[in-house]
């Protein structure tokens, strides 16, 4: 019952997002544009709920000619990489609003196990233990603000699992408002094997 609330107001929530940040939207594109050749979204093969696959947007921080599918914390220096428009997109997290388009499709959740990539087999075994591949993937989740890059990814599949064990509008409050501290404190992010600019994977 409480998935049906939840998809409506993430319906809700997403499409209100897409009316009130569109000139956000529009002036990041023009930055990436003007910062370096390229696409102005990023997108990536992610495991969603059910383990269907689906396509993650992002807008694009990285040169284009940067490894496919590779966490960007496995990068033994993820900066040569980055954009100058992407090193201040990733700080922020701007370059997550494109997934309110994911959201608004009904692809993720605004709280939920964050998706793992496609070929992430160790994650995605992990948190079939937990059930946590059955819910709808987030924006956001319990993992993410409780170590992130950091975590072991047997500690992160059984915080998804917590997740699942408590998914109410109780625990989706606590995942929201604990998101936005992280995001403030730039909380538990490695790239290239040391802390730096909240991203858990390739964008």
């Amino acid at each position: 019952m409480y998935l049906k609330i939840k998809r409506l107001i993430d319906f809700s929530l997403s499409l209100l997002a897409m009316l009130v940040l569109w000139p956000l939207f529009l002036l990041i594109a023009i930055v990436i544009k003007i910062d370096s050749k390229g696409p102005v979204l990023f997108k990536q093969k992610r495991i969603g709920r059910n383990k269907k696959h689906f396509n993650i947007l992002k807008f694009r921080t990285m040169r284009i000619d940067t490894p496919d599918d590779m966490p960007t914390h496995l990068f033994e220096d993820p900066d040569t990489f980055i954009t100058k428009s992407g090193k201040f997109l990733r700080k922020t997290s701007l370059d997550e609003l494109p997934q309110v388009i994911n959201i608004l499709k009904g692809e993720m959740s605004i709280i939920g196990p964050r998706p793992a990539l496609w070929n992430q087999y160790d994650l995605i075994a992990e948190r079939d233990k937990y059930k946590a591949n059955d819910i709808p993937t987030g924006l956001t989740g319990w993992a993410q603000i409780n170590g992130r890059d950091e975590t072991p990814i047997e500690t992160k599949a059984m915080l998804d699992g917590e997740y699942v064990k408590n998914m109410g509008p109780i625990m989706d409050t606590k995942c929201f408002f604990g998101t936005l501290i992280s995001v403030v404190k730039s909380d538990g992010v490695v790239e290239g094997g040391r802390k730096s600019s909240q991203k858990e994977n390739y964008s």
